[in-house]
């Protein structure tokens, strides 16, 4: 499953922009975007803002993504580990894994 995420400019450098992110900053590529500018949402995917949206429009986008743990906790089993939860410091977080939590759950 793939997620493009609406994020706010903060900043551009040439190509490159810092972006606020559901409250982290991060850097995004803006080269298929070349029209964005500082205070547009930008849809961003594996690093590349790919599409300028409406700040409404990512407005809905970021409320639905703040309501995922609470839908996806009603359709897991009571033991199943929570795959919101921050991960233990100094461990990685398995690549898929939350995505390997959710397909598990719809497959139950």
């Amino acid at each position: 499953m793939c997620l493009a995420v609406p994020a706010q400019i903060i900043e551009l450098s040439g190509t490159s922009a810092t972006v606020d992110m559901l409250g982290t900053q991060q850097r995004a590529s803006t080269r298929l975007i070349p029209d964005a500018q500082v205070g547009d949402y930008i849809l961003v995917h594996a690093g590349f803002g790919i599409q300028v949206v409406d700040p409404a429009e990512a407005a809905e986008t970021l409320e639905l993504i703040a309501q995922m743990p609470e839908l996806i906790a009603d359709d897991l089993p009571d033991d199943a580990p929570d795959p919101f939860a921050p991960a233990p410091a100094g461990e990685p977080v398995p690549v898929g894994a939350v995505s390997a939590a959710l397909a598990d759950a719809v497959e139950h």
